[in-house]
């Protein structure tokens, strides 16, 4: 399967944080993915763009959050987080980049 251009729309950016890199001691990479992406095309995306098995898929929605930009107040956009959990022996090295 090769990758197609709608692919690259909904994968955004790896995240790389504390606890993505303990899901990465488990076999799990995580992304941040656009809103509308539900979890089979993750799924086709993920396989296509990085030529891996996918197991599973989880999302979850970390709604925005209210904060102030130089005394004003402004929101936090929502974002969208895809938990891949990949076959056994499939690797994903998100430190190197597409």
């Amino acid at each position: 399967m090769s990758a197609k251009p709608e692919h690259f729309d909904l994968i955004k950016k790896p995240i790389i944080t504390e606890k993505a890199t303990m899901a990465s001691e488990n076999g799990a990479v995580v992304f941040q993915v656009a809103m509308d992406a539900s979890k089979p095309m993750i799924k086709e995306a993920v396989e296509a763009v990085f030529g891996v098995k996918v197991k599973a898929v989880n999302t979850v929605v970390t709604k925005g959050k209210t904060k102030k930009f130089r005394g004003r107040p402004g929101e936090r956009s929502d974002k969208k987080k895809a938990y891949v959990t990949l076959e056994e022996g499939n690797t994903i090295d998100v430190a190197t980049g597409l």
